[in-house]
């Protein structure tokens, strides 16, 4: 997770074409970077009983890559206020491919999972698809969080709370959306210069060690801690423990993922590269990486000797960016830009700004 989403791109709207800002190298680069780790963190996880090092490997990957997504995508919601033309694209760009994507993943996966009656329910996201309920949820309450005195506490303790309650149920993968909501509120209070902080040399020399210091954590913490305390999907007692257990997780683990974010932008270069046009289309491979992740397992894949050696897992995270990489790229993007970003004019009315433009651009 996560454009960033991962924030979802602009779909083209009945508005003609604005000067547009020249995008940041650096969020698209973190983007193309996040999304890289999500697809190896897929790949990996069938490998993760066969090897403790996988297992700990999958954990610190789980721990940041998507609160690093969020955080970029409250981040870029700062300037959302309801605005007519905000809310088309939060239709095209989130509801629309989220009743696309969550009917295709349930089809698809009643074949690789030999579920041929696993039925269609646009209340209980499957898979991926939950990311797109949560960054709409969060979208619309930006305005909110933006007013109200001390957001961050605030939003703590709601995923705080959120952990105490079994009860809260699957509807939009609501537990997730309420235990991400801070990382999506730090978003929204960060500034540029918090940015260049996290990117001075310092912090990418200190990175290294600190990155090394938590695999060793994850390592020592495979055979004593649920990995599913990162998935940030179940209530405390869910998970075994105690309900206050997960009062006290959710700052822990809240403050070590937000160290580990810091650290990988750190080391997100700031200049334009050969990835960098790829952050533009990181929904895509979010979406799409899946069904190569349900498929391989399908097919047997893991099932080779060899896969469970030490270089399994270095050629599964290999095939895996590779295969993202290319579902992120701009030929990909328009052959299936009608599913991820379409072109809904037809479904809204236009407001009186909307038509004074448009006349004031006919000659004449």
């Amino acid at each position: 997770m996560p454009n960033h989403t991962v924030t979802a791109p602009a779909p083209a709207t009945a508005l003609p074409p604005a000067p547009s800002k020249q995008r940041d190298a650096f969020f698209d680069n973190a983007k193309y970077a996040a999304i890289v780790l999500v697809a190896v963190g897929h790949a990996w996880e069938p490998l993760r009983d066969g090897s403790r090092t996988v297992s700990a490997l999958y954990m610190l990957v789980y721990a940041f890559h998507m609160p690093a997504f969020i955080v970029i995508s409250g981040y870029f919601s700062r300037s959302f206020d309801g605005r007519p033309q905000q809310l088309r694209r939060l239709v095209t760009g989130l509801v629309v491919p989220y009743v696309v994507f969550e009917t295709a993943y349930t089809l698809f996966t009643r074949w690789t999972d030999q579920e041929p009656d696993r039925p269609i329910s646009l209340l209980d996201p499957l898979y991926l698809t939950w990311f797109l309920a949560s960054l709409f949820l969060w979208r619309l309450s930006a305005p909110l969080w933006r007013r109200v005195r001390m957001p961050l506490p605030l939003a703590l303790a709601v995923a705080m709370l959120a952990t105490l309650s079994p009860s809260i149920g699957n509807d939009l993968d609501l537990q997730r959306t309420l235990q991400f909501l801070p990382y999506f509120v730090l978003g929204l209070l960060l500034r540029p210069e918090h940015f260049r902080m996290v990117r001075r040399r310092a912090v990418r020399l200190a990175a290294v060690p600190v990155f090394a210091g938590a695999f060793v954590v994850a390592y020592w913490a495979v055979p004593r801690m649920a990995g599913a305390w990162f998935y940030h999907r179940d209530s405390a007692e869910e998970l075994g423990a105690p309900q206050w257990y997960g009062a006290v997780m959710t700052p822990v683990l809240f403050a070590c993922s937000l160290v580990l974010v810091a650290c990988f932008l750190a080391w997100v270069p700031g200049r334009r590269m050969w990835c960098t046009v790829l952050g533009v289309g990181t929904l895509y491979g979010y979406l799409l990486h899946g069904f190569v992740a349900q498929a391989s397992k399908y097919f047997g894949w893991y099932d080779p000797a060899w896969m469970q050696q030490p270089v399994g897992p270095v050629v599964v995270g290999v095939v895996a960016a590779v295969v993202v990489t290319v579902l992120c790229t701009p030929p990909v993007r328009r052959a299936l830009r009608f599913a991820v970003e379409p072109d809904m004019r037809w479904l809204f009315r236009r407001d009186a700004k909307e038509e004074a433009r448009d006349r004031a651009a006919v000659p004449g």
